[in-house]
């Protein structure tokens, strides 16, 4: 039996879409004004939440055996929430405190776990 060659347009069609796709997965809206307190470094139990003042975010939560990472762009804000994805696949980060003070400490609730910023910062870099 023989396997069918993948033509030349197949496979320059299947690497555009591989481009694009690696583009996308990159691009993310600069962090609105409202929300510049949420780009740092921010750490908790289990979870590391890296938030670029250019909307990138990088993303891991262990939980168990389960490890979920996610690096993208944030798509939108809804009031102190924040979706990050590609197109249609986004996932929903629920904040219940939005990034506030703590003594010399910038806290931040994100999915029910209280994170603290590490390091970065939009133009408070030496107080995290």
């Amino acid at each position: 039996m023989k396997i069918p060659r993948v033509g030349n347009a197949v496979k320059r069609r299947a690497f555009l879409a591989f481009a694009m796709l690696a583009l996308l997965a990159g691009c993310g809206e600069p962090l609105p004004a409202d929300k510049r307190d949420y780009a740092g470094d921010w750490q908790g139990v289990n979870m590391r939440l890296y938030i670029g003042s250019d909307g990138t975010v990088s993303y891991t939560r262990v939980r168990g055996a389960s490890r979920t990472s996610i690096n993208a762009g944030i798509q939108r804000f809804e009031g102190a929430n924040f979706f990050v994805g590609v197109g249609p696949l986004a996932t929903r980060f629920e904040v219940t405190k939005p990034p506030h003070r703590v003594g010399n400490a910038w806290k931040m609730t994100v999915d029910g776990v209280e994170l603290t910023r590490v390091a970065g910062g939009a133009g408070d870099d030496r107080s995290a």
